[in-house]
Parts: structure tokens; C-alpha cells; sequence
């Protein structure tokens, strides 16, 4: 028997036949039973449907009340110590690691020897999320993801280098393609200076840094091997 009709007792079925007030009491308490349980089901389905939809948002979308997704101040300028990209290493100078907000910060001696110069320089910078300090260091967000499959990816202080240990992909230190299957260079934040704090943007991703030829590349290919 289904929801729409409730069962009964024979005694109530004899009055509901017979008719009268009892039997329109019966009736009315039938119907009312009735509505409560299709407004269970109906409660019971909106219920489900909001936790379907909520769960989908919350993986859809980032966090934005203070986590990744959100503006964060990853540290101080002082935290980070500028290197030439031939004597980055991790957390000690050049390439910094901050999990909270998914990036490698990239900072950049003033002495770096970019390939590009004057409006192709500039204009390179500018897509790639490269911001110049006042004292002529660069700064950089990169994303911690490889843009092949998604992995971690780690600095290589023995290559100068990001080398993806899941298939290969290989980026140098201002996250541009070296080779492997990565559709294109790693993805990079906006990164700015504050006063004193390092702030980055991880709710706004720049993906749009392609593979780089002799027109685009900043910087040159690291000269060591760097084997898996």
C-alpha cells in the first residue's frame, strides 16, 4: 500500500462505509496523514539535494574565508633571500616553498640575466606574473601543481630546476617548459609586495603561460641533467 493511502483499521473501515461525522473525522485525519508523509519525502529529497549541491560548490569553488582560493601574506620581503637562478636553493635562497597558499615563491637577484630585453623583456614579465621590486629583484607566485596531472611538484636544488616525479615534467626556476608531457609552462598566482609582507593571490590562477620558444623564454635551461 502506498503513502497516498494509509491503512486502516476494520473497525474505521466500517464507519468510513457507513458515513457520518465519525466517518468525516476518520477521513480528515487519513488526509492529514497523508500530507505529513508526503511533506517527509519532500523534506527528506530537499535535504539531500542542498548537501548534493553544497558538496559539489565546496569542491568546485575555493575557499575564499582565509585558506587557498583566498588573498594570503605568505610571510616577510626578509623571509626571502634573492638568488641567481643558477644558485637557487630550496628555502635557503632563491626558491621558497608555502604550502598554505600551494606556491613556490620565486625571488630573483637583481643580476639575473634574462634572454629577452627592453619591450619583449617587459612585456614577457608582465604574462608570466614576474612583479619588480624597488630594489630591481623579481618576484614570483608559482603554483604548486604540475599542469600535466596535477602532482606536486618539487625544486631540484642538484638541477636548478621543478621536475615532476609522476611522468617528467620539467620546468626551470621561473616555472617556464623544459620538456616532458606538460601541455605548457606552470601556472603562477599574483604576487605583490605590501610594505614589508609578500602577498599572493591564489583565488586568481594565470594558466595562459604556453611552452616557450626563443621569442618567450626569460631565462636559459638549466646546464645539469636532471634525471627522475
Amino acid at each position: 500500500m502506498s503513502i497516498d493511502t494509509p491503512p486502516i483499521s476494520p473497525q474505521q473501515y466500517e464507519v468510513l462505509h457507513g458515513g457520518g461525522a465519525e466517518a468525516a473525522e476518520i477521513a480528515k485525519q487519513r488526509i492529514s496523514r497523508r500530507r505529513f508523509l508526503r511533506r517527509s519525502m519532500l523534506a527528506v529529497w530537499g535535504v539531500s539535494a542542498t548537501s548534493a549541491v553544497a558538496g559539489a560548490l565546496f569542491y568546485m569553488y575555493p575557499n575564499l574565508s582565509g585558506g587557498f582560493g583566498s588573498t594570503l601574506t605568505v610571510g616577510k620581503v626578509s623571509e626571502f633571500k634573492a638568488s641567481k637562478p643558477s644558485e637557487f636553493k630550496l628555502e635557503q635562497q632563491g626558491v621558497y616553498h608555502r604550502p598554505v597558499a600551494r606556491t613556490y615563491i620565486i625571488h630573483l637577484d637583481p643580476s639575473t640575466q634574462f634572454l629577452l630585453k627592453g619591450g619583449d623583456l617587459s612585456s614577457q614579465l608582465s604574462s608570466e606574473n614576474v612583479v619588480k621590486d624597488k630594489d630591481g629583484s623579481y618576484w614570483i607566485a608559482l603554483y604548486q601543481k604540475c599542469v600535466h596531472l596535477g602532482c606536486t611538484v618539487p625544486f631540484r636544488d642538484n638541477c636548478d630546476s621543478f621536475k615532476c616525479p609522476c611522468h617528467g615534467s620539467h620546468y626551470n626556476v621561473t616555472g617556464e617548459y623544459l620538456d616532458g608531457p606538460a601541455p605548457r609552462s606552470l601556472d603562477r598566482f599574483q604576487v605583490s609586495i605590501q610594505g614589508e609582507d609578500v602577498v599572493v593571490n591564489t583565488g586568481v590562477i594565470n594558466s595562459n603561460v604556453a611552452h616557450p620558444d626563443v621569442t618567450t623564454r626569460l631565462v636559459a635551461a638549466p646546464t645539469v641533467d636532471c634525471s627522475l
